[in-house]
């Protein structure tokens, strides 16, 4: 009931259309890095998926992020629109329940955009490596790293986003994070794990006995978000 609630609440926001554009647009990158220089990559040795994801996923990976920041913003924005938020709490709904609501359709058009992403880089790879075996099984697992590799990330920005009323705030925080997220990506493992820098983990490049400790440091930080949401939430139920 309240996922389908949120989904009411941004049929006229752009929301949808959003995700899509920008999970076409990360889409996009490695499809025209390789139309470009074609026998650059293909002149490289190794596993094709290995080669598409090293010189293509650092800026996929900051579109997503991207992608988030601004859907985040725009989901909360339509929550304080017209005092929205103040006249939610007067119905018999949990604003937990909203939240994980908020956080359960954020989720669901991310994975359409890496969904598209990762589709752009199986076509890549057997397009443009038709002489090699493409490890399928390989850039399916890879992306589900990359999922709860994002959660983090957005579970802070959702949290950020029901902070500020104003959601110039909230996307103006966003995107500095953002970039620099993307300076710390190749620092030591513990820092590269932090929200906005662990979208650019890559699993091949993650070594066998840290791929655990990646997944869980990702879920612990979501798990710490999401509590400090609720926190929150009883803070402001009372002042309000």
């Amino acid at each position: 009931m309240i996922f389908a609630l949120e989904l009411k609440k941004l049929r006229r926001t752009g929301f949808a259309p959003i995700f899509l554009g920008g999970g076409m647009l990360a889409s996009a990158v490695p499809l025209i890095n390789m139309a470009v220089r074609t026998e650059t990559f293909t002149g490289l040795s190794g596993d094709p998926f290995s080669i598409l994801m090293d010189e293509n996923w650092g800026l996929m990976a900051q579109l997503t992020i991207l992608l988030v920041v601004c859907g985040c913003c725009l989901i909360y924005h339509t929550e304080y629109a017209d005092r929205g938020a103040l006249k939610m709490n007067t119905l018999p709904v949990r604003q937990t329940s909203l939240f994980c609501g908020k956080f359960g359709v954020t989720l669901l058009f991310a994975l359409l955009a890496l969904a598209l992403q990762t589709a752009s880089l199986a076509f890549s790879g057997i397009h443009w490596f038709s002489d090699r075996s493409l490890n399928l099984r390989g850039l399916l697992q890879s992306m589900g790293f990359e999922i709860i590799m994002l959660l983090p990330t957005l579970t802070l920005m959702l949290f950020a986003a029901s902070l500020f009323q104003s959601m110039w705030l909230s996307l103006g925080a966003g995107v500095i994070l953002t970039f620099l997220g993307s300076m710390i990506q190749e620092s030591h493992l513990i820092l590269s794990l932090i929200p906005f820098a662990a979208p650019y983990r890559m699993l091949h490049a993650v070594s066998p006995e840290d791929i655990r400790t990646c997944i869980l440091i990702c879920i612990v930080q979501t798990m710490v978000f999401g509590m400090m949401e609720i926190i929150y939430l009883r803070i402001r139920r009372i002042f309000t």
